[in-house]
């Protein structure tokens, strides 16, 4: 029996050892989000977002202070235990503000409204996000991480308390006009000003594929030609960034296209943002070569990168991005799966109170571990034999060289190797086990759920790995059945028993995206069906019928500084983007010219934008890619044959093709209706039978691997 200790946020207060809890307790005590309870026990006189606090700073007239964070963030912790858990800041802060606590996890509506107010204002943003608010909600200066002392160049956090109750007494005009100019450019941010309904009617024409161009270029110049990845440390994974440069490959033939994708996929594999022994990617590396992450894994991260890949394995036959995809699903799986089926949303970069502790090694606690007689191996092949790489006394392990490389300075094969480190790896991981496990926010979410029941799916059918698929399917119950309780309306997040906040267009997007994505990997038409009822209400509550595309929000949210739109891509994809593949997909489906329209109107309407920043977009030029390029969609009925069939589409290297599978006698007339691509399809002679279809135009059916290839190509 493993003697580890696992820490899950519903029973820890801050990221350190658990001791006596203080008297003091505030209005966060009863909130479920593991983020907000973290601070529950603070001596500032905390609110959740909600009518109590807003009312209150109205009829006071006091200016909020905004907090704006997620369970696993280092400095989130950092900033709660230097300032908030300090009886003379709170004293000030309760004075002054009005102080609300959010969760941006749960209110990613509010985080991505005062996240533009950040960048606005502070001209960068990140977590915690601390903002000053007038008492009508309107943003008059934010900034991120405030020490308690003057440095890194920014004032002592209670320097700027003082600071901004002042301006809002002595000068309330001037902040309340400085508020309303910063949330009148917030809007203007969302559009661009060409976009008028009279330019987006109902026969409005999708971007052509030059917007692409502009991306492609950019992110070549940004490009790090040593260790892959874009720009300059801190560096993000960017799994669409890859993926769009892996289509733009296969559209075109660009080969710096690919080799920047392969690179960069190759690097952070190796590198200890890819967590060695356990599989799970970080949230971003703090140096150029993804060697030392900022250990926080964030479920969404994931989530993106295993599609990206998936395609890298079916674009290269690469099998180690094979096994980084195993290796990560196997992580997701272990480690992130709750009592319910559906998926936690974040790892604590901390343990015991230290950033990164778990994952960390002394080198000679290494070499006890795998024995003197590999001590030239692990040297080599995680670096073990040059300095320590984190905090000058430690080691991330990492594959410093590329796999060839090393092996050859061992004098072994690629294989060779890996079988040798096979049995150490494991040792280390037991190892491991046992220490004190970085706390795990338990909360379920049904966007990021969305997210990776999509990457599951399709890592089960390109690995032919059932169990992913069957955890994909759980996931999905769950977030059909507990989140949606009254059948049609979603609500966003779950913990502790309780399902709550409404759903935002990020959670029917991405979970319309990874049910798409989960029929395709069963054949099981339920997932379409419900992908098509989620559309409608989509449409129903979130669409712009004036100038296309959709809010963030529903037309019956409450009602914010912003109704937001979330058009491009941030840490997690724009879920208009995202929106308009799972639109463009069901129109291939059904033949319901609606989606079509909706799909091209919502690109129509962000082609100026991409035009401007091509780079925020690539996940609606994915979409957008996979429509130009006219993907084929392949019906498989089974019968005799069908693995090879199935193995050979799992397989191919058009990552934009649709594979679905129906039962040998074809679907019932009900079905038809609804999938209308699916009518008329069935096998011959009891054979397996694949139908490739374009633009609803199927060619000859084909039950051979050989004739089906000489069609796809």
């Amino acid at each position: 029996m493993s003697t580890s200790t696992r820490g899950n946020l519903a029973s820890m207060t801050s990221p350190k050892e658990e001791t006596a809890l203080p008297e003091h307790t505030n209005r966060l005590a009863s909130e479920t989000s593991p983020y907000l309870l973290q601070h529950a026990h603070n001596p500032v006189d905390w609110y959740p977002w909600g009518p109590e606090a807003l009312e209150r700073a109205r009829a006071e007239n006091k200016p909020i202070f905004l907090s704006i964070g997620y369970s696993a963030c280092h400095w989130c912790h950092v900033m709660e235990r230097e300032s908030f858990e300090d009886e003379s800041v709170a004293r000030l802060m309760n004075e002054k503000f009005i102080n609300i606590k959010v969760d941006r996890e749960e209110r990613p509506d509010l985080d991505d409204i005062y996240m533009k107010a950040t960048l606005v204002i502070a001209k960068s943003g990140g977590w915690p996000m601390s903002v000053w608010l007038t008492p009508d909600r309107k943003p008059y200066y934010a900034g991120t991480y405030f020490p308690t002392v003057p440095r890194y160049g920014r004032p002592s956090f209670t320097q700027m308390l003082e600071s901004m109750a002042n301006a809002y007494a002595s000068r309330t005009d001037e902040v309340v006009h400085q508020a309303e100019r910063v949330v009148r450019y917030m809007q203007q941010l969302t559009l661009s000003p060409n976009v008028t309904p009279e330019a987006l009617g109902p026969d409005v024409e999708r971007p052509t594929v030059d917007v692409v161009t502009g991306a492609i270029e950019q992110l070549s110049k940004w490009y790090d030609e040593t260790w892959g990845g874009f720009r300059s440390a801190p560096k993000f994974p960017g799994g669409d960034h890859l993926r769009l440069l892996l289509r733009h490959h296969l559209d075109t033939v660009d080969h710096p296209a690919l080799r920047m994708a392969e690179h960069t996929l190759d690097c952070m594999a190796r590198g200890g943002m890819n967590d060695q022994l356990g599989g799970g990617f970080a949230r971003y590396s703090t140096d150029e070569k993804w060697w030392i992450p900022h250990f926080e894994k964030m479920l969404y991260d994931n989530a993106l990168l295993i599609p990206a890949y998936i395609e890298g394995y079916r674009v290269t036959g690469r099998a180690d991005f094979a096994r980084v995809v195993r290796e990560t699903c196997e992580w997701a799986l272990r480690e992130m799966v709750g009592e319910s089926g559906a998926f936690s949303s974040a790892q604590d970069a901390d343990s015991e109170g230290v950033e990164g502790k778990f994952f960390a090694w002394e080198r000679d606690e290494v070499y006890g571990i795998v024995g003197k007689e590999n001590r030239e191996l692990v040297d080599v092949a995680w670096n073990l034999g040059d300095e320590a790489n984190f905090e000058g006394q430690h080691w991330v392990l990492v594959r410093p060289e590329p796999d060839t490389d090393l092996a050859s300075k061992l004098g072994i094969d690629v294989a060779t190797m890996h079988a040798r480190l096979a049995p150490l790896r494991q040792r280390l991981f037991d190892e491991r086990e046992k220490r004190v496990h970085p706390a795990t926010d338990d909360k379920v979410l049904v966007s990021w759920n969305g997210l990776m029941i999509g990457a599951l799916a399709r890592a089960g059918t390109t690995l032919d790995e059932p169990r992913y698929i069957e955890a994909a399917q759980r996931a999905a119950r769950f977030c059909l059945t507990t989140m949606r309780p009254d059948g049609t309306r979603l609500l966003a997040t779950y913990r502790d028993g309780k399902a709550h906040l409404n759903g935002t267009l990020a959670d029917y997007a991405y979970l319309a995206a990874g049910l798409l994505d989960l029929f395709e990997a069963d054949g099981d038409v339920f997932w379409a069906r419900t992908a098509l009822e989620l559309a409608n209400t989509v449409e129903e509550h979130f669409a712009d019928s004036e100038l296309g595309g959709w809010f963030f929000t529903s037309d019956d949210h409450e009602e914010l500084a912003v109704r937001p739109r979330d058009m491009q891509d941030g840490a997690t994809p724009s879920s208009n983007g995202v929106m308009v593949d799972v639109m463009l997909c069901l129109y291939d489906l059904t033949g319901d010219p609606r989606w079509r329209s909706a799909g091209d109107r919502a690109l129509a309407m962000m082609e100026p934008l991409m035009r401007e920043s091509p780079t925020e977009f690539s996940r609606a030029m994915i979409a957008l890619l996979r429509t130009v390029a006219n993907a084929p969609i392949v019906v498989v009925t089974r019968g005799e044959g069908f693995e090879e069939l199935w193995r050979a589409l799992a397989l191919h290297r058009d990552t934009a093709m649709t594979a679905i599978q129906i039962p040998a006698d074809g679907v019932t007339d009900d079905v038809a209706n609804d999938v209308s691509l699916l009518a008329a399809k069935h096998s011959i002679d009891g054979k397996a039978t694949a139908y490739v279809c374009r633009e609803g135009t199927c060619l000859a059916p084909v039950t051979e691997v050989t004739a089906l290839k000489r069609q796809l190509d």
